[in-house]
């Protein structure tokens, strides 16, 4: 919560978990498909907990077959930091990347056009 001259601005844990579950999304090599992006814009893959201004956040992933893992929760880590402190103005004290599995979608798609 922020106070100024004209009275409070106060975010909602709702819009954080959000900002959280789309910028995972936009990382490459993490899992995109409905039913995943569902799971994380409905909060069900993002978890956060606030206290003095400070964010600790833990998102769930599933990254595609070909990716490496590690680079992957890495790119994660930073885009998801980046954008909660960005457009909420919040400090993000740690960003915690759970890998809940690798997809074979893509693969499996390839494979039935050739």
């Amino acid at each position: 919560m922020e106070n100024n001259s004209c009275g409070q601005i106060k975010i909602s844990n709702d819009v954080v978990t959000t900002i959280a579950g789309i910028s995972a999304l936009e990382v490459e090599g993490v899992e995109s498909s409905q039913s995943i992006a569902d799971k994380l814009l409905k909060n069900n893959g993002v978890k956060i907990q606030i206290e003095d201004e400070k964010v600790s956040i833990d998102v769930m992933i599933i990254v595609q077959f070909g990716h490496a893992i590690p680079d992957v929760a890495f790119k994660v880590q930073e885009n998801v930091k980046n954008s909660v402190e960005t457009m909420t103005g919040l400090e993000v004290s740690q960003v915690n990347v759970h890998v809940q599995g690798v997809s074979f979608k893509k693969d499996k798609e390839e494979a039935k056009k050739n």
